[in-house]
């Protein structure tokens, strides 16, 4: 006697059951509902193919089927005895053979008459048994000029679908998008009925995904599904899982066809279309089932444009606060603070040469302010709402300096990967501050001129030529003066930068603004670190105004920072100030920046006798040397010597 056997179906659209063979009988499959097996499927024939018992187990064989029956990758072609493992697929469906009992989850039972590998009830059976076409990708989408040949009523469904096309470009949410192409899909298949489902977090500007779960988002009529909710539920679940959109007959008596279609964000099924024709107007076809699909693929464009839309708009309402934020600590960090006459003076010529297109040179030791000038400039100049741009020229090589300048072409030196704007095209517009101007080498010196001059230029490695509007503001401390007389800047560059010549002086030549900039900064850096440093004691600001500031204001804001950070008071005191013990620039030491004796007058006679024992001094008393470092005669000398002795 056979071992116990039973089939293992999988259907895409009703998941797995089981039904046992039952010995010495029959077993049938196929599309008719009087098939021991039912399979809902329009590629499968009414009568399919039969199991039928053998001496040695099981056998298959295929009933002349239109669309034959595979075992593995062949088709079968004449009766084949089963063992345990064989798998074999009619339409959708693939069928497992095996021995033993079916699982209990399953379901499987001893009788067969009328067992459905569909789950569901009779109706949603019904239903998939009557589905006639089903289609994946709709090519109403593809090629216009290939489908006016094959699909009829092409040009009115092309029309149709571009004034779709439009008409969900200008909606404003998603319910109202939902609308118009359940409108537009009724209208272009003369349906009576349908409803839209889509993700619960599209109405929220979320982007669509299947698993936030599904909800009416339009109706037409309202309070339709007209069809059976059974039926609804079960073409909904099938297109959710299949990826594909069904054309299914009147499964009931006194029914209509019905259409459902996935509407597919990034390929994938989101949500789901179904309409009902009327019962008794014109039956639906593939080409209206196209049609539906091609509605849903717009519409699925359209869901996935809005997401994107929503998403774009809070990043942009969250970028302009953030820009907003920056604008407002940029003009923090930009105010020039003091109020002492040298910088009244710079703020008046600021003032005066804001308006102007002149090309301005800065000047200053490093750490004075000369970025702040710069970018006062552009703030209250009319290019204020363009970019302002910064670049140091004393940090890169002449190679890189020009790239940077100028940009490149890809491929224009190895790492040249791609096309790069150089600072000039960024700063379109707008200002270009060129810090430490005196390190630029002189090959560059010569493009840059031309520039300056209107020129357009072009970048490294590239023919085209550029063109750019752009504020040059130089800044350096170096003596450029001496560097035009050693040969090492251009003479017509000089001349071209000073324009306008801003002298920014160091720190310590205005002490009055010594103690606003320390205030300015304790109050920023407090609530920058959350501290309760809220003051500098007496001796602290004494310790700022009798300090040299070697590194000008850069240097005072770095000790303050640091204060406030390392401070265990409420207030700063003079111990806490970590003050360096380095000289000015063109400074030798630290004495030099003592004061001076007070001034003594004297005659020229007393300066001129002064000099010469000075000197007489600095030779250990050689009259022969002393006499030719002055320049004079021994005999001079002698005779200068013998009145003073005298005197």
């Amino acid at each position: 006697m056979p071992p116990s056997s039973y089939l293992l179906i999988r259907d895409p659209l009703g998941g797995e059951s089981a039904t046992r063979l039952v010995a010495g009988q029959r077993l049938t499959l196929g599309r008719a509902p009087t098939n021991h097996v039912v399979i809902p499927d329009e590629r499968a024939s009414r009568l399919h193919a039969e199991i039928i018992p053998s001496p040695a187990g099981w056998t298959i064989r295929d009933l002349a089927s239109r669309n034959g029956t595979l075992v593995g990758d062949a088709l079968l072609d004449a009766e084949r005895p089963l063992a345990p493992g064989d798998v074999f697929s009619i339409g959708r469906m693939e069928i497992t053979f095996c021995h033993g009992d079916p699982p209990e989850a399953l379901g499987g039972t001893a009788e067969q008459a009328g067992t459905s590998p569909a789950a569901g009830s009779a109706d949603v059976e019904k239903w998939q048994a009557s589905i006639t076409h089903r289609r994946a990708h709709s090519r109403l989408l593809d090629d216009i000029g290939e489908t006016c040949e094959i699909v009829p009523r092409v040009g009115r469904a092309a029309a149709e679908l571009c004034r779709l096309a439009f008409a969900l470009g200008k909606a404003a949410d998603a319910r109202a998008i939902a609308g118009l192409a359940l409108e537009s899909a009724l209208q272009g298949v003369e349906a009576a009925g349908g409803v839209v489902f889509l993700p619960a977090g599209v109405a929220a500007g979320q982007p669509a995904s299947a698993s936030a779960g599904l909800e009416p988002f339009a109706t037409v009529p309202d309070g339709w599904p007209g069809a059976a909710s059974a039926v609804l539920e079960g073409a909904i679940a099938a297109v959710m899982r299949t990826n594909e959109a069904l054309l299914a007959g009147a499964p009931l008596p006194g029914g209509a066809a019905t259409m459902s279609a996935p509407i597919r964000a990034g390929g994938r099924a989101v949500g789901a279309m179904h309409v009902e024709m009327p019962s008794d107007g014109r039956k639906a076809g593939p080409d209206d089932l196209e049609f539906v699909m091609a509605v849903c693929d717009a519409l699925g464009v359209a869901v996935e444009n809005l997401s994107a839309r929503e998403i774009l708009s809070s990043r942009l309402a969250s970028t302009a606060d953030e820009n907003e934020r920056l604008k407002r600590r940029l003009g923090e960090e930009s105010r020039m603070v003091g109020a002492s006459p040298v910088l009244e003076a710079i703020k008046g010529q600021i003032a005066r040469v804001a308006g102007t297109k002149a090309t301005i040179l800065i000047r200053g030791e490093s750490g004075a302010g000369k970025e702040l000038v710069a970018r006062a400039i552009h703030d209250a100049s009319d290019r204020r709402n363009g970019p302002f741009v910064c670049m140091n020229c004393a940090a890169l090589s002449e190679t890189l300096l020009e790239s940077e300048l100028f940009g490149h072409e890809k491929g224009a030196f190895t790492g040249a990967t791609e096309r790069k704007a150089g600072k000039f095209e960024t700063a379109h517009k707008g200002t270009l501050m060129l810090d430490e101007i005196g390190e630029m080498s002189p090959a560059i010196q010569a493009k840059f001129l031309r520039v300056l001059e209107g020129h357009p230029f072009e970048r490294v490695g590239g023919s085209n030529r550029v063109q750019v509007d752009v504020r040059v503001v130089a800044a350096t401390n170096r003596d450029l003066e001496q560097a035009v007389a050693a040969g090492e800047f251009r003479r017509d560059l000089y001349f071209r930068l000073k324009v306008v010549e801003i002298i920014v002086p160091p720190l310590r030549k205005r002490p009055e603004d010594i103690e606003p900039l320390a205030r300015h900064y304790l109050r920023r850096f407090a609530a920058e670190a959350g501290r309760r440093v809220h003051e500098f004691t007496p001796a602290a600001i004494h310790a700022l105004q009798a300090y040299h500031w070697p590194g000008n204001i850069r240097e005072l804001r770095n000790v303050v920072e640091r204060a406030v950070v390392l401070s265990a008071d409420d207030a700063i005191d003079a111990h806490e100030l970590a003050l360096s013990q380095l000289s000015s620039a063109g400074e030798t030491g630290r004495k030099s920046v003592e004061r001076p004796a007070p001034f003594v007058p004297l005659t020229l006679d007393e300066l001129e006798q002064r000099h010469v024992q000075a000197t007489l001094a600095a030779v250990g008393g050689n009259k022969t040397k002393a006499a030719t470092m002055l320049g004079i005669e021994r005999s001079t000398l002698d005779r200068k010597l013998a009145r003073w002795a005298k005197g």
